[in-house]
């Protein structure tokens, strides 16, 4: 299915960016071919907000999915790559997602798709290939919410884990390379102590040291952030958001409390050699980041996050979202793309108003679906509507012009 291209809202509209609003990181242009649901789909924005409205199951978290796509990993979904691809597709040639970014430093051309027969994707920016994905962590840092993710308190440490990494990516563009090499030699280990009655030990040694060096890396990043969250929360004045605090529990993160990175990382180095037995016989390395976990408390209740209500639960995650937000767009000049799945329907209204004005105070270009466009009646025409209904996707006055 094709779809005519859109007007350009920004030259047509001479709306000016909130005051307050510095430089910015916005998708102007998103482009798709056989991506999901959309054969082929063309929509230039401005750096505004983005208000995606219509009935459920018409697309508009397809789109989320796409601009995630311009991040490092498998998407907002972590589907497998193949099974992105539209089912009507004809041919060989997979899903496709091309986009131009607006940065702090000029517009950039973004690009990546289903490399045919591969299972994987490859990488462009301004039309030259990139080396890997992780080229794009350091371009469009974004972080998402989907409703999923309102259990994320509840649910397995791993889910956490992967929350606190993707804050971290906007901090750390090489954190995903670095988390990709330790779970790569961690595999390979496991593999190794499984299949193997005597294992070549100056092989596990090498796999062991990639672990400790990549494995120490990751821990410190994920350490650095949890400690500047917890700053950035205790200067929030108590409001809709209940502030958070946040704790980062592993093995290594402690050792890195009281010793340098270089004695945290041979320590270890030594724990997995003295654990080979152990982790041979369970199958699986039992110490490391990967077994680490994200501990939030609501501060002025002082209780554990997962004992909150489930708007509490909800409200205390998009405070450390909108605290991430605000500590990337310190340091790098601009906040990150927001990609908010359905992230008004269990807000109150002062609660949803609350984060539509920090969003716009922050100059975040914030993706929003709903299913409701009075949902977002609140931003009126400092956002851009757009509505989305089988596939297809059009301008949408604000509610209440008309």
């Amino acid at each position: 299915m094709s779809q005519d291209p859109m007007p350009e809202q920004a030259a047509a509209s001479g709306r000016t960016a909130p005051s307050g609003a510095g430089a910015r990181i916005a998708v102007t242009r998103l482009v798709l071919t056989e991506f999901r649901c959309y054969g082929q789909l063309r929509i230039d924005l401005d750096p505004r907000p983005v208000v995606l409205t219509g009935p459920n199951g018409a697309g508009k978290t397809n789109l989320l999915e796409a601009v995630s796509f311009l991040s490092p990993g498998r998407g907002l979904r972590r589907a497998p790559l193949p099974e992105v691809t539209r089912r009507q597709a004809t041919g060989t040639a997979g899903w496709a997602v091309a986009a131009r970014l607006l940065t702090p430093t000029g517009e950039i051309q973004l690009g990546t798709q289903l490399e045919p027969g591969e299972g994987r994707r490859a990488v462009v920016i301004d039309g030259r290939p990139a080396p890997s994905q992780v080229a794009f962590g350091a371009r469009a840092p974004m972080v998402w919410l989907t409703p999923q993710m309102d259990r994320l308190f509840g649910d397995a440490a791993s889910q956490r884990r992967r929350f606190l990494d993707r804050l971290v990516f906007g901090f750390h563009p090489d954190h995903a390379g670095q988390l990709g090499a330790y779970e790569k030699a961690m595999r390979e280990r496991n593999r190794l102590l499984k299949d193997s009655s005597r294992p070549d030990p100056a092989w596990l040694a090498a796999l062991e040291d990639t672990m400790a060096t990549s494995g120490t890396a990751v821990a410190a990043a994920r350490r650095e952030l949890v400690a500047r969250l917890r700053g950035a929360e205790s200067l929030m004045i108590e409001g809709p958001f209940p502030r958070a605090d946040l704790a980062i529990d592993g093995r290594i993160e402690a050792w890195l409390d009281d010793r340098p990175a270089v004695d945290a990382e041979e320590a270890f180095r030594g724990l997995l050699c003295d654990n080979r037995r152990i982790d041979a016989a369970a199958g699986a390395a039992t110490e490391g980041p990967h077994r680490s976990d994200l501990s939030v408390h609501h501060r002025t209740k002082a209780m554990p996050a997962a004992q909150c209500s489930t708007g509490e639960q909800k409200a205390l995650l998009i405070g450390i979202v909108l605290a991430n937000a605000r500590l990337l767009a310190g340091e790098r000049g601009a906040p990150p793309l927001l990609l908010l799945d359905e992230v008004a329907a269990h807000l109150d209204e002062a609660r949803r108003a609350a984060l539509y004005e920090e969003i716009l105070a922050l100059g975040a270009q914030a993706w929003m679906t709903g299913t409701d466009p009075a949902l977002f009646a609140p931003l009126g025409d400092r956002a851009h509507h757009l509505g989305v209904d089988d596939a297809r996707v059009t301008a949408r006055d604000a509610v209440g012009n008309g």
